[in-house]
This record gives C-alpha cells, structure tokens and sequence, in this order.
C-alpha cells in the first residue's frame, strides 16, 4: 500500500504564516507518521492490506495527526509516543469512514469510489475493524490507550444515536448536537489530548487542549453540514447533498425547518431523498434559505470558544496555529 504524502495548501499557510521553523518540523514529522500509517497497515494479509489502506491513500487533511503533533508542542514533542498517537488517530478516522460510507451509502469518499463501491459491504466493513485493531496496537502509554478506548465508545455511541434518531420529546437541534459531540468531536477531541498527554505537557495543559478539540471539532463538523450542501463534488470529494440524499437532518436542514418547514418539509417528510428531482429541488431550497446564516452562526461560536481557550495556552508558535485553526473552520469550503 502507497500511502499519500499529505500536505493540504490550507494547513501549509497556516502553519508557515505563524512559524517556518514550526512548519518544516511537523512537515517532517507528518511524513513520519505517514511512514509509520504505511508499516502499520502493510503488514495484513494481500486484500485486507489493500482495502484498509485504501482511503488511506486516497487523501484526507490529516488533521487529526496534525492536532496531535500540534498539542505535543506544549510539552516534548520528541517523545516515541508522540507519533504513535498522530498515527492511532488517524487510523480511527479512516475505520470510522469505512463504516459511515457503508451506512450512508456514500459513493464517493475523497474523490475516488467509496470501499463499499470498490469491493462490497463486508469487506469495508472488515477492512474499518482492521484499521480499529491496529490503531489499538500502537505503542502509547496505559493512560493514552484508556482515552483512545473511552474515544472509540463515544464514537460507537454517536453514531447509534444518530441512528436511532432524537427520541420523543427531544428537541432535533439538540439531538443533532449531542449526536456531533459524540461521533465527530471526540476523536478531534482525543488527538489535542493526546499531544499533550503523550508529550507530558501535564494535566492542566492536557485538559485544555481536549477542551479546545472539542469544541474545534464541534466547529468542524458543523461546517461540514455546511459544506455538504453548498460545495460541489469536485471540491468535496464526495456528492452534494449527501446527507439530505439520505434524510440525516444537519443543522442547516433542521434551522431550516424551525423557520418555515414548507415546501423543504413536504419533501423530506416521504425520507431520503433518492430521486434526483426532488433532491435537486430540496437542495436548492436549503442553499437559498436563511438558515445557512443561521448554521454560520453556530460554527463561529464554537470555533471562538475554542480560540478563547486556545488564547490561555502556555506561550509558543502552536498556539498561533490553533488559533488560526479557529479562523480557517469558520471560512473553509473544503
């Protein structure tokens, strides 16, 4: 398996806009856990090596590594562990992503065709459990592996809520939001926790960058419920309207709906949105409703709590990037 050298335009200025030294430091360690993200899935069997290392290969923002490396700054970055945990966290988001594409029935992932339209169903979702047994496998200290444990819980736990739907008397927004915490923010949450944790940046300093991961995640997600429904294929890497395709209520769609259900309300009353009239008609609505001013809003809390804390950090160049992480959430479209 070949695994993409990954350097995202965005991330590169950010980090070379605050510190060149910084810059070229965690470029190198990014290609580092690349290396060690390629040993640790090369050594299955001929098709289950090739299936989990697929997306792998495809791209990603290897955001969550970067958080890692990010948070370790705080502390020493030079410890082993450090790059054990920018690879654990990585491989939980790809197993994670096999599984999602399965459920949502997602064609596309990173631009190429999703693992389940690659091979089929069982071996996407063999080849998830495999990328989740071997992110178990690394070496990080007890207390890393009890979050990384407590991490792929939440996960689990999201996404049957998700499932399952808010319950009676729940109201959807807050169902949505709960839902999000849980199987998007925690595993952001996790790797500015174990930066620091596996850095030894001590409690305090641990405890603030899972706070910050959580709430840039929350940013995070919730912009991507944004850029589900405004972006193209061709800068998504995956279909426009996927959730709405598969009747998932964002954010933007529930704002929607609190404002004047209407017409988008008659459409996603029958449930997903499998025929591409209606899906087309349903997305135009949603792109023309105030409710994406509304769904920008919620994005830009999150990601200012997150910079608040960021702010109280220990004095370094990586702070400069979690905050400008803040500002980039905000105004991604990819």
């Amino acid at each position: 398996m070949t695994v993409t050298q990954q350097r995202p335009d965005t991330v590169a200025k950010l980090l070379t806009a605050t510190d060149p030294a910084l810059a070229a430091r965690l470029h190198g360690e990014l290609s580092a856990v690349e290396e060690l993200l390629r040993r640790t899935i090369s050594d299955g069997p001929g098709l289950m090596a090739e299936a989990a290392g697929y997306l792998l290969a495809a791209g990603g923002k290897r955001m969550r590594p970067l958080l890692v490396l990010l948070g370790a700054e705080f502390g020493d970055p030079a410890r082993p562990a450090v790059r054990q945990a920018a690879a654990s966290v990585e491989l939980i988001h790809a197993a994670t992503l096999y599984h999602d594409d399965v459920m949502d029935g997602a064609p596309l992932r990173h631009g190429v065709p999703s693992a389940h339209v690659r091979w089929n169903t069982k071996i996407a979702i063999l080849a998830g459990d495999y990328l989740f047994t071997k992110a178990a496998s690394l070496d990080l200290p007890q207390k890393a592996k009890s979050e990384q444990a407590q991490c792929v819980a939440r996960l689990v736990a999201g996404q049957i809520a998700e499932t399952a739907g808010p319950a009676a008397g729940v109201d959807p927004l807050d169902h949505h939001l709960g839902v999000l915490h849980d199987k998007s923010a925690s595993l952001i949450r996790l790797s500015a926790r174990l930066g620091g944790l596996c850095s030894g940046a001590g409690r305090r300093v641990s405890g603030m960058l899972a706070e910050y991961g959580e709430l840039l995640g929350m940013a995070f997600q919730l912009s991507d419920d944004l850029i589900d429904v405004l972006s193209e294929p061709s800068e998504s890497g995956k279909g426009a309207g996927t959730d709405l395709r598969e009747g998932v209520l964002t954010l933007p769609v529930l704002h929607a709906l609190a404002l004047d259900g209407g017409r988008l309300a008659e459409l996603l009353a029958s449930g997903p949105l499998t025929d591409p009239a209606r899906h087309a008609e349903a997305l135009e609505l949603l792109r023309r409703s105030p409710a994406i001013g509304s769904a920008r809003a919620e994005v830009e809390r999150y990601a200012g709590e997150a910079a608040a804390i960021a702010r109280a950090l220990p004095p370094r160049p990586a702070r400069e990037v979690l905050l400008a992480l803040c500002e980039h959430v905000v105004h991604r479209t990819i």
